[in-house]
């Protein structure tokens, strides 16, 4: 019998504990989340104090079942999932039900929080157990149904406004706005001519360039000299003065010091990784999980290489600083080490100063000591993460800079600068990756004295343009995100997932560019929910969960300020809004074969271009945009070209009419009524007969290979992704299991037809017929789509209404 049991959330991580608590301990994992609210309306009561439904989470019931059971067995319940929000509701969650199981009875229950996991940290936590943070929970519960509520409320508004599968988000929707104004910049972006004027000199058979920086007595703007004409007659007329030779009318050198990064928090530790990895931010936060969980060290034991990667803070613990300075007296030297630690300022107004930065558990443990045991991404992350920690707690680096004015003539002057470093410092070991920008070089400059003459070899004319801003990548995303206080960095890999998987923005060369929904969602959130897409809303809101977490404020009055406006927003603009309005098409000009307007629109099923309006006599015609194009930027020729298909190609040897054109599910041949799905290397605007016919020849093979039994009259027997199966017309039955076909009568097949329910038609997507102007883009019937069958959702445990969490009255030596 163990008198104690210990809950963390994952397997890995328990196993890493149990070693360090050993006999009369066990161990067991919650797997996540124990419960979550039922995923309906209703599982937020706005009208009973924001009560909560909350339901067991299918995959973790065997786990809840498997603590009960222990539990049993045990004097006293150890709670330690992860020391921050969402830990703390876990444990909470586990908390009430088994209470609710009357599991508590009799039992000692202790909330316990490690920042590493490490055999100190795991028992020094052992020793000295708390409460639950009853204010972390209300905080975390207040996310949660803001979340749920802006969830539940603003996406039925956008199927019914936009199209069916759309979300909004309260951090989700504000972070789509960063992305598409910033594509809105880049479109908006007129691009500016301007030269540079670059002497190329020598001194002492060293070859270096000076930048022409003061005309006639007046320092150079970027764009003072913006064409080629006066480009060229400046440069003659600098060459004709200078007479091959520059004066040095002074010389001017400093010390630069530059100073380490601090130690990683969760964002920086992100925005590396994307950047010097070329990691997602889900893999980064994933692989640190690992490190964090433990490593099994071969003959070390398993443990955890770096503290908890979900932080704000940049502080480091006494001892690490301590071990930390030790290493880099060892190392690098004693000269590498600063008279006094070096100490960082956390600016997260709700990091706690409890927890630490990103860190290795011993700086000790170095990279290529551990490297055998990880694998090489676990590997390269830790190598990052120890370097930028020793790095935090060296001297700054120390450069040697000059600066020398080379006159051509009284009043004009070129300018060289250049740089070397006296002590690389701390960028002996790591420096900081960067967004936008190429790291600045060195440009060694021989020894220059003023008053010298120093040869000048020419003059270059250099032509320039001004560039838009860059697109965000990941990195700067996430840095956006956190300079704006929009979500928090233990949600941004989730942030940018949602987006993705939403298609509202796509990844392109390692770069975010909004789709053509991804628009449209925005421009109707901002225009009729501004509010609650702004930055400083967001960022205010976020400011108020954190003073819930700090027990500054209550969180019903907080969701009150929130709800009670929103709900009425969105009731009103459900009503007055319309459709139209909101998909917003786009004219663009006369078609010439019909003399009818043209425009490009978004549809149910994507966007498309139309010919024609509902109000003609004949029905529009439609056709879906192309892989690529883009709603605000197709032309009207590439409008154009979209009409010619469907695309006539031939007939087959049974004389067969075959076309090619894009269905819902994308490019097809059609032969007759039959249909073949094009590969992905075809193109339905060039593809010739011959592939056509290859295609079919295809599609007629796998269709063979599939049919194991003819009965004739359209009653055959399929082989199915789950085996075979039945089927006439578009009725399937069942066989009977661990039946052999070859034995199947005829009778018996036309039985199990006539027991079989049949297909349920397509659910038509309004109760009215939608209008020409709303109507699918598709010129004809599709081929049918590879369906992924949906397993049926299995039972779920009767639902529970919690309100609040509340702190209870008296406080028990047996509960928190």
């Amino acid at each position: 019998m163990s008198e104690n049991l210990v809950i963390v959330e994952s397997p890995a991580k328990g196993k890493t504990i149990q070693k360090y608590l050993g006999p009369g301990f066990e161990v067991l994992a919650s797997y996540g989340h124990v419960r979550d609210l039922i995923p309906k309306e209703g599982a937020v009561d706005p009208e009973n104090g924001y009560a909560m439904r909350y339901e067991i989470i299918d995959r973790n019931q065997k786990h809840v079942d498997a603590i009960a059971r222990a539990l049993k067995k045990a004097d006293t319940l150890y709670l330690a999932t992860d020391p921050d929000r969402e830990g703390e509701a876990i444990s909470w969650h586990l908390h009430e039900l088994l209470q609710e199981r009357g599991a508590l009875k009799n039992k000692t229950v202790h909330r316990v929080v490690f920042h590493e996991i490490t055999k100190r940290a795991v028992q020094e936590a052992i020793g000295n157990p708390r409460e639950l943070a009853y204010d972390l929970v209300d905080a975390q519960q207040a996310r949660r149904a803001l979340d749920y509520l802006v969830g539940f409320n603003l996406s039925p508004l956008l199927w019914r406004k936009i199209k069916q599968g759309l979300s909004a988000g309260r951090v989700q929707s504000p972070a789509l706005r960063l992305i598409v104004e910033r594509e809105e910049e880049i479109e908006r972006f007129v691009t500016q001519e301007y030269w540079t004027m670059t002497a190329h000199n020598e001194k002492d058979a060293q070859a270096f360039s000076a930048r022409l920086h003061t005309l006639d007595a007046n320092k150079l703007d970027q764009f003072d000299i913006n064409n080629e004409a006066q480009a060229t007659a400046l440069r003659e007329r600098l060459l004709q003065a200078a007479q091959g030779s520059l004066l040095v009318t002074k010389v001017e050198k400093k010390q630069r010091k530059r100073y380490p990064s601090p130690p990683f928090t969760t964002s920086t530790l992100q925005q590396e990784a994307v950047r010097k990895l070329r990691f997602s931010t889900q893999r980064a936060m994933r692989i640190a999980q690992q490190l964090y969980e433990g490593i099994d060290l071969g003959s070390g034991g398993t443990v955890g290489l770096i503290t908890y990667m979900r932080t704000d803070s940049v502080s480091l613990a006494n001892e690490a600083v301590a071990e930390l300075r030790e290493l880099i007296g060892q190392r690098y030297g004693s000269s590498k080490l600063p008279e006094t630690p070096n100490f960082y300022k956390t600016k997260s107004k709700n990091a706690q100063e409890a927890h630490e930065a990103v860190r290795p558990t011993s700086a000790l443990r170095t990279p290529e000591s551990v490297k055998a045991f990880l694998s090489e991404e676990q590997f390269k992350l830790y190598d990052l993460i120890w370097k930028r920690t020793v790095a935090c707690q060296m001297i700054f680096a120390t450069f040697d800079t000059v600066a020398a004015d080379l006159a051509a003539t009284a009043g004009s002057f070129f300018r060289a600068t250049g740089s070397t470093v006296r002590d690389p410092g701390f960028l002996s070991v790591y420096e900081e990756g960067l967004d936008d920008r190429e790291n600045e070089k060195d440009n060694a400059l021989p020894p220059l004295v003023e008053g010298e003459r120093i040869t000048l070899l020419d003059i270059k004319a250099d032509q320039h343009f001004t560039e838009p801003p860059p697109r965000y990548s990941e990195a700067s995303l996430v840095k956006a995100l956190e300079e704006f206080g929009i979500g928090r960095p233990s949600t941004y890999s989730s942030i940018i997932s949602t987006l993705l998987s939403r298609e509202y923005v796509e990844l392109e060369m390692r770069r975010f560019t909004p789709t053509d929904i991804g628009r449209i969602v925005n421009r109707f959130l901002t225009e009729h929910f501004p509010q609650y897409v702004d930055y400083a809303f967001t960022a205010n809101l976020e400011d108020q969960l954190d003073e819930i977490s700090r027990g500054e404020k209550t969180w019903v009055p907080v969701m009150d300020a929130f709800w009670q406006p929103f709900h009425q927003l969105v009731d009103e603009k459900m009503g007055s809004v319309n459709r139209s309005d909101v998909l917003q098409s786009r004219e663009l000009g006369i078609d010439p074969a019909s003399g009818k307007p043209m425009s490009v629109r978004m549809g149910r099923f994507g966007p498309f271009v139309q010919i024609g309006s509902k109000d003609d006599e004949e029905k529009p015609v439609f056709a879906s945009l192309r892989p690529g194009m883009k709603m605000d930027s197709i032309t009207f020729e590439q409008a154009l070209e979209l009409f010619k298909l469907p695309r006539h190609l031939g007939e087959n040897a049974e004389g067969k009419a075959i076309s090619t054109n894009v269905g819902r599910f994308g490019p097809y041949v059609k032969y007759g009524s039959e249909y073949a799905s094009l590969g992905k290397q075809d193109d339905p605007y060039t593809l010739t007969l011959e592939r056509a016919l290859e295609l079919i020849a295809e599609k007629k093979q796998k269709d063979a290979e599939k049919l194991l039994r003819d009965f004739g009259d359209g009653l055959q027997v399929i082989k199915g992704r789950w085996g075979p199966f039945l089927k006439q017309g578009k009725i399937n039955a069942k066989l009977p299991k661990d039946r052999d076909i070859d034995s199947l009568t005829l009778e018996e097949c036309q039985a199990l037809i006539a027991a079989a329910t049949p297909a349920k038609p397509a659910k038509k997507t309004a109760a009215k017929k939608a209008s020409a102007d709303e109507a699918t883009p598709v010129a004809e019937a599709k081929p049918a789509a590879k369906k992924t069958p949906v397993k049926k959702a299995v039972a779920k445990t009767a639902t529970t209404k919690k309100a609040a969490p509340k702190k209870p009255a008296s406080k028990s030596s047996k509960t928190p």
